[in-house]
């Protein structure tokens, strides 16, 4: 069975930093493009960061650009998100993605086939 596991999520003070993994199991994602989303209540689920197969590039929504870092490491079959600076408007949960027909990396929640159960983010003022 393929499962993906957020962990990592919890409750922190804006302008603090968590960080996000991802684990997968079942079978390995190191040729497949990866990702982060975020859904906030009442919002509909976007993109947060993507990271192509081998690393090499990766992609950021603007909101989180310059604060959020996306990394993956294919031999453990594992995703990252180093969050640091955290706003409020941060306050979400946060759920890994993988999309294995793609290398590169992907906005689009669409192209994406598995997915994690979600970790919540909260961020105080």
């Amino acid at each position: 069975q393929v499962q993906l596991v957020d962990s990592g999520g919890g409750l922190v003070q804006a302008g603090g930093s968590l960080r996000l993994s991802c684990a997968a199991s079942g079978r390995t994602f190191s040729n497949a493009a990866m990702g982060w989303f975020r859904q906030a209540p009442g919002k509909e689920r976007e993109f947060v960061a993507g990271i192509n197969w081998s690393g090499g590039r990766t992609d950021y929504a603007d909101s989180v650009k310059g604060r959020f870092t996306i990394s993956r490491d294919n031999a453990k079959n594992t995703l990252e998100l180093q969050m640091n600076s955290l706003k409020p408007e941060d306050t979400a949960v946060y759920s890994c993605a993988a999309a294995p027909r793609y290398h590169t990396v992907s906005h689009s929640a669409g192209q994406y086939d598995y997915w994690g159960q979600g970790t919540q983010v909260t961020v105080s003022s």
